[in-house]
Parts: C-alpha cells; sequence; structure tokens
C-alpha cells in the first residue's frame, strides 16, 4: 500500500473549504452499487487518485507523537479474540460482529475478553450477526415456522430481550453517540440487505433514515458495513457491496475524521480521501480465521479536552 500523502493539516484545511452541508437524497444508482461505483469512476474520478488513496497503517511499535490519541480499530472477531494480539492504545474500536449468531453465552465471552484489556476506552457496536441484538430480527424469526437460525430462535425472550446489558466493560453504540476524549463518536450497525441476518434494511430511503440521525459534528463514526467504493469489493462475485447513501452522507454531510467499518472481510485495510481515514477493521478472512491484525489510527486529541 501506498504511504498516505495527506498531511493533517490538508485534512482540516479541507473540511474548512468543502462546500456547504446540505441535506442527502436518495441516489440514482441506490440500489446497484457496482454500477454506482462505475458510474462515478468514470464521471468524476472520485474513487481515483488524487481524490482517495491507500494508507498505510500505524505500526503497532510505533511511538504514539506527543498530544494524539491511538485508536485500535478491530470488527468481525466472531468470537475468535483468544490468540489476537492486541497492540498498545487508548480507545478500542469494535465495528461489530463480534459473535457467530448473538447468544448470550457468546456476548459474555466477548465481554469478558473486553474485561482483560488494558484501554481506556472500549466503544462497541452491533453487526449483522449480533441477532439479539435486533429485537424486531427476532420478533419475526420466532413467528417462523422454519427456523433458519436454530439455536438462536429457541432462546426464550426473557433471555435475550436485555443482552446489552451483558455488555458492561465498553461502551455501546446502536444509533447514538459517546464524547470521548473530545473526539464525538456515532455508532450504528445497519447495513444493506445481506443475505437475511440482522440489522439488515433496504438499500435506498431506508437506510438513508438511519444515516439522517448521524449529527454534523461527528469526528468519527462507526457503522458495521462500508460505504460504496471504500473497502468494498468482493472479489468472488465481482462485485462492490458498500452503501451508496452512506458515501454521500460522509463525504457530504458528515466529513468524519475518522470512519471505522468491517463486514466485507475481503475489505480489510485503510484509505483516505483527504478529509476522512477509512478503516476496514475486520479481523477475520473470508474463510473466517482472524489474522488480520488490528489496525491503529493515531489522531490529534482536540484542544479543548
Amino acid at each position: 500500500m501506498k504511504s498516505m500523502a495527506f498531511t493533517q493539516s490538508h485534512v482540516m484545511a479541507s473540511r474548512r473549504h468543502l462546500p456547504g452541508r446540505g441535506l442527502i437524497d436518495v441516489d440514482e444508482y441506490s440500489c446497484n452499487p457496482t454500477q454506482a461505483f462505475t458510474f462515478y469512476n468514470i464521471n468524476q474520478g472520485r474513487f481515483q487518485p488524487p481524490h482517495v488513496q491507500m494508507v498505510d497503517p500505524v505500526p503497532h511499535d510505533a511511538p504514539k507523537p506527543p498530544g494524539y490519541t491511538r485508536f485500535v480499530c478491530v470488527a468481525d472477531t466472531h468470537s475468535r479474540t483468544d490468540h489476537l494480539q492486541m497492540p498498545y492504545g487508548d480507545v478500542l474500536i469494535h465495528a461489530g460482529d463480534f459473535t457467530e449468531l448473538g447468544l448470550p453465552s457468546e456476548v459474555k465471552k466477548f465481554n469478558d475478553w473486553l474485561g482483560s484489556l488494558p484501554y481506556e476506552y472500549k466503544v462497541v457496536i452491533a453487526g449483522n450477526h449480533e441477532l439479539t441484538f435486533d429485537h424486531e430480527f427476532m420478533a419475526d424469526l420466532i413467528k417462523q415456522d422454519f427456523y433458519y437460525f436454530p439455536s438462536v430462535s429457541k432462546l426464550k425472550p426473557e433471555n435475550y430481550e436485555n443482552v446489552q446489558s451483558l455488555l458492561t466493560n465498553c461502551v455501546y453504540l446502536q444509533d447514538s453517540e459517546v464524547t470521548v476524549r473530545g473526539f464525538r463518536i456515532y455508532g450504528s450497525p445497519w447495513q444493506p440487505w445481506f443475505y437475511g441476518w440482522g440489522f439488515n434494511l433496504p438499500r435506498g430511503q431506508a437506510l438513508l433514515d438511519k444515516w439522517n440521525q448521524i449529527p454534523e459534528g461527528t469526528d468519527i463514526l462507526i457503522t458495521h458495513g462500508p460505504p460504496l467504493g471504500f473497502l468494498d469489493w468482493v472479489p468472488k462475485k465481482l462485485q462492490r457491496v458498500g452503501c451508496v447513501e452512506l458515501l454521500n452522507t460522509v463525504q457530504r454531510r458528515i466529513q468524519p475524521r475518522l470512519h471505522v467499518f468491517g463486514h466485507i472481510h475481503e475489505g480489510y485495510g485503510v484509505m483516505a480521501d483527504g478529509t476522512t481515514t477509512y478503516v476496514n477493521s475486520s479481523v477475520c478472512t473470508v474463510n473466517y480465521q482472524p489474522v488480520n491484525p488490528p489496525i491503529v489510527i493515531d489522531l490529534p486529541t482536540p484542544r479543548n479536552t
């Protein structure tokens, strides 16, 4: 990967001089992300240098610059954390899919792992595998005659209704925000429909309604799924699968410093567009081998903290 060509001063300057932020409409290519990627690349060069570049993450043994906060980013650990080597940092971000199915026993195991980590703050969102965290999904699942997820559908409601309360060793975000070391962090678990798992929504207005809840002034955005064109390529299907509305929301309205996600295991890596650094922090490969190391990102701590 190429080294990052954007300095922090360039990033802040671009944040100041971007055109006025307006409401985002549903994109005409919303339902076909591969077509959207091709159209915007041909007509705008939107996903090519100098607009975007691949970035080398911070080496785990690199000293943290004075006045910076070190973020350690992971996603898609899928209950496979036993041999995961976690680097030094200040804030852990987990962008969802920390279990296989969201079973309470899996959530407890994950919470115990979080409790063993030394980070000052740990911020977690759910992903499509955290089925029990999606109450509407569970209500529909239990009504079905054919149980697609038998171990989950056999759960009694009293065993999963308060499953979030099992996460005692982190801040759990679900369409909500927290301020950590002066950074406004917003987290959301939703993604375009994906084989009928949890937190799935149709592309277009339904997802845009969720992204419209993200407040302007968000410094760090955590979503489970990627935006279009950023680490969202699925080679086996020759398809882009990122959300077009999420991309437009991030680039045109929110313009966060950092956007952390996962979901597409094949997309592991870091990119930047001069305003936002995009991190696909999937620990597991497409074959669910937990071999991708956590991604470290250093950001200057806001001066008012």
